[in-house]
C-alpha cells in the first residue's frame, strides 16, 4: 500500500542511532494509537451499555459482537503485545551492550583463552537474542501500521451492519443505495488491507528467516570453527559502524566510550545512541593525516588516527581485525582522493595472523588488496592451478580470493559492444517470455540454437579448479556472505542469450552486450541443490607464454530455474558438437576428393609426357614446315611435306 511507512528489517542488527530514531517515531506513535484505541472503545462501550430494551438486546448482541470485540481484540492482542516486546526490546539491548563491553574489555597480554571463548560465546548469544528480539519489533510495529488502517473502521462497520439488521423496517431510512455503496466501499477497503498485511507479513517472515541465517555468522566477533573468511574491503571512501574511542578521565586515567561513527563530508563524525544529530571528531582533510594500527596492553584491535598539523591523535577500537583494517584503509583512501599525501607514504596494513591452528590458511588483507581486481571475463592469479586427481574440489578453492560485485568497472560504464539505434527501454521480464525478452540480431537468428533468460549477476571471483559441483556450491556460499557482509543487495539484471556460438550477457534497456563468453571457454556449469534460483558456470581464461590457464566462477540469479538454464547451456554444447562433428566430416571428404583429384592429375601427366617423347614435332632448319623425330618414317614425313605445299598454295590462290 502506498503511503505505508516502514522499518527496516536489514538494519536491525548494525543499530545504528539514525535507526533508532526513527524506532522512536514508531514507538510514539504506537503510544498515541494506544491512548486513542482506548479513548475510542470506551466510547463504543457507552454506545452498547446504552442499549436497554428488549428489543434492543439483539442489538446490544450484535454491537457486542461486531463493534466491541475488534476493539478489545485490537487492544489485548496487539497494543498489550507491542509494549511487551517494547520492554524485551529494551532488556535485550541492555544485554547486548553488557556483553559488547564485557568482551571488549579482554586484555591483550593476559591473553586467556578460556576467558576469551566464554566472552565470544555469551556475545554470540546476546547478539542473536537481540537481533531475534528487534527483527520480531520492527515487524509487529510495521503491522501495526497496517492494522491501524482497519482497527477502528471495524467497529463502524459492525455498528453500520448491527443496526442495519435492526432497522430492517426502515429501509427508507437507513438502507439506501449510497448506504449500500459507502458499506461495500468500506468492506472493501478493508479487506484490502487485510489482504496486503497478510501479504506483508509473509515477505517479512520470509526477509527475517533469510537475515538471521545470513547475519549467522556476524553474532560473533571473531569467525569461527569453519565460518568463511572475508578479506576486508580496502577501497572503501565512506563506512559507518560502532568504534570505542579512548578519552582521558584524569591525569592518568582513560575510559573507553562506544559510538557510532561515520564519514560524512570528509569529516569523522560520531554519535551516541541518545543523540539526534552527530558531532565532529576528525577533520580528514589535513596534510598529513593518516591511519594506522595501534598497540595497547588492555585493549585488541587498536587503530589510531594521528593529524600532525593539529597534533591531535584519535585512539579508536574496533570489534575485529577486518572492521580495523577497513576503517584504516577508508581514512587513507580519503586523504588520498584529498590530495594531502605528498613525501609521507601511508603504512600498509599489517598481515593477518592466524590464531587457530584449525583454520585454513589465508591470505592477509594487505595481500589481498594489492590484488588486481579480475573482470568477469578472466582471473589471473600466479597460483592458480588446474584440478589435480588427488585433491577434492573444495580443496581447489582459493580463499582470500577477491570478489566482484560489478559486471563492468566503473570505466568502462558508457562502453557498449554492439549499440543499437533508438532510446532505451523498459522491459518488464515478469510479463514476457523468453522469446520476446529481446529482439534478436542476425546473430541469433542465423544461430542453429538460441535461448533467452533474465538473470542477475551476483559476483564472480577465482577458482583453481575447473570443474566440480562441491566447487561451485562454495563459491557460491563465499559470494553470498560476503554479499551479506558488506550489506549488498543491488544486483545488475542483464538478459542471458545462449547460443551454439557463445553465452551473451545484454543490458535490458538497450540491448547493448555487456560481456560474452565463448562456449567453448566454459568448462563447467551447474545449478544450486537448495536454492534453485541460484546457478554458476566456470570458465576458461588461456594464458601465453606457457603460463597455467586461469579459471573464474560466475554466478547468476534467474528468474526461471537454474536447471533449466543448465540444460539450455548442455543444449547448446550438444548443438555446437554436432555441428563440429560436421564441418569435420565435410572437411575430411574434401580432403580425400583433392588428393584423388591430384592423384588423377599426376597420371595424367605421366601419359602425357610418354605421347610427347613417342610423337615429339620439331621445325625444319630452313623454318618453313615441321618435321617429326628420328623415330618416324621418311613415308610420314613425305605426306606431312605435300600437306603442308598444299596448304601454302591454297592460301596463295586465296
Amino acid at each position: 500500500m502506498p503511503g505505508i511507512e516502514r522499518l527496516h528489517l536489514e538494519e536491525a542488527l548494525e543499530d545504528s542511532p539514525q535507526t533508532r530514531s526513527l524506532l522512536g517515531v514508531f514507538e510514539n506513535d504506537a503510544d498515541i494509537l494506544g491512548k486513542y484505541a482506548k479513548s475510542f472503545h470506551q466510547c463504543c462501550d457507552r454506545i452498547h451499555r446504552a442499549q436497554i430494551s428488549s428489543m434492543q438486546q439483539v442489538l446490544a448482541t450484535q454491537l457486542a459482537d461486531s463493534m466491541m470485540y475488534p476493539v478489545t481484540r485490537f487492544l489485548h492482542a496487539d497494543l498489550d503485545e507491542i509494549q511487551t516486546m517494547g520492554e524485551m526490546f529494551q532488556v535485550s539491548t541492555q544485554e547486548h551492550e553488557q556483553a559488547v563491553a564485557k568482551y571488549m574489555k579482554i586484555p591483550r597480554k593476559r591473553d586467556n583463552e578460556k576467558q576469551r571463548f566464554e566472552g565470544n560465546e555469551e556475545l554470540y548469544v546476546m547478539k542473536k537474542k537481540f537481533h531475534q528480539t528487534a527483527l520480531h519489533y520492527y515487524s509487529s510495529l510495521n503491522a501495526i501500521q497496517y492494522k491501524r488502517k482497519y482497527a477502528f473502521l471495524e467497529p463502524l462497520l459492525g455498528y453500520m451492519h448491527a443496526h442495519r439488521s435492526f432497522f430492517q423496517l426502515c429501509n427508507e431510512a437507513i438502507v439506501r443505495p449510497e448506504t449500500e455503496e459507502m458499506l461495500s466501499n468500506i468492506s472493501a477497503s478493508v479487506q484490502g488491507v487485510h489482504q496486503e498485511m497478510n501479504q506483508e507479513i509473509e515477505r517479512s517472515v520470509e526477509f527475517m528467516n533469510t537475515l538471521e541465517h545470513q547475519c549467522n555468522h556476524l553474532y560473533y566477533a571473531e569467525p569461527v570453527g569453519d565460518m568463511p573468511y572475508i578479506p576486508p574491503n580496502l577501497n572503501l571512501t565512506q563506512k559507518a559502524g560502532y568504534l570505542f574511542m579512548r578519552s582521558k578521565t584524569a591525569l592518568f586515567a582513560s575510559s573507553w566510550d562506544r559510538s557510532y561513527f561515520f564519514i560524512q563530508g570528509g569529516n569523522l563524525m560520531s554519535q551516541s545512541k541518545a543523540e539526534v544529530a552527530g558531532g565532529l571528531v576528525l577533520d580528514l582533510n589535513e596534510e598529513g593525516l593518516h591511519a594506522e594500527p595501534a598497540d595497547a596492553d588492555d585493549r585488541r584491535f587498536i587503530f589510531h588516527i594521528v593529524a600532525p598539523s593539529t597534533k591531535k591523535t584519535v585512539i579508536l577500537q574496533a570489534e575485529n581485525e577486518r572492521e580495523r583494517d577497513e576503517w584504516i584503509a577508508t581514512v587513507n583512501n580519503i586523504v588520498k582522493e584529498g590530495g594531502y599525501v605528498k613525501d609521507k607514504v601511508l603504512q600498509p596494513v599489517k598481515k593477518r595472523v592466524a590464531s587457530v591452528s584449525s583454520k585454513p590458511k589465508h591470505d592477509s588483507p594487505n595481500e589481498a588488496s594489492r590484488r588486481r581486481p579480475h573482470s568477469i571475463t578472466g582471473i589471473q592469479q600466479s597460483h592458480s592451478s588446474p584440478t589435480s586427481p588427488d585433491r577434492s574440489p573444495v580443496d581447489n578453492f582459493l580463499y582470500g580470493t577477491p570478489i566482484q560485485f560489478d559486471m563492468i568497472s566503473p570505466s568502462d560504464e558508457g562502453k557498449s559492444l554492439n549499440p543499437k539505434e533508438g532510446p532505451p527501454r523498459r522491459i518488464n521480464p515478469f510479463d514476457q517470455s523468453s522469446d520476446a525478452l529481446a529482439e534478436e540480431g542476425s546473430e541469433e537468428k542465423e544461430a542453429a540454437y538460441c535461448q533467452t533468460y533474465v538473470v542477475r549477476f551476483l559476483g564472480s571471483m577465482e577458482v583453481a579448479g575447473d570443474r566440480g559441483e562441491a566447487l561451485v556450491h562454495e563459491t557460491i556460499r563465499q559470494i553470498m556472505a560476503a554479499r551479506a557482509i558488506h550489506n549488498i543487495f543491488k544486483m545488475m539484471e542483464s538478459h542471458l542469450v545462449i547460443t551454439n556460438k557463445s553465452l551473451k550477457l545484454l543490458d535490458p534497456a538497450n540491448k547493448n552486450v555487456r560481456t560474452e563468453f565463448a562456449l567453448e571457454d566454459i568448462s563447467y556449469w551447474c545449478a544450486h541443490n537448495e536454492n534453485k534460483r541460484l546457478f554458476a558456470f566456470i570458465t576458461r581464461n588461456k594464458a601465453g607464454g606457457g603460463e597455467q590457464p586461469t579459471f573464474a566462477c560466475h554466478v547468476f540469479e534467474c528468474n526461471a530455474t537454474g536447471e533449466e538454464i543448465c540444460q539450455s547451456i548442455s543444449g547448446a554444447t550438444k548443438v555446437a558438437f554436432h555441428s563440429l562433428m560436421e564441418r569435420r566430416s565435410k572437411q575430411k571428404m574434401k580432403v580425400q576428393e583433392k588428393e584423388l583429384l591430384l592423384a588423377n592429375i599426376n597420371s595424367l601427366e605421366d601419359r602425357l609426357d610418354e605421347e610427347d617423347e613417342a610423337s615429339s614435332l620439331q621445325l625444319s632448319p630452313d623454318g618453313k614446315f615441321l618435321v617429326l623425330d628420328d623415330k618416324v618414317d621418311s613415308t610420314t614425313e613425305d605426306e606431312l611435306l605435300d600437306n603442308t605445299n598444299g596448304r601454302l598454295r591454297c592460301e596463295s590462290e586465296a
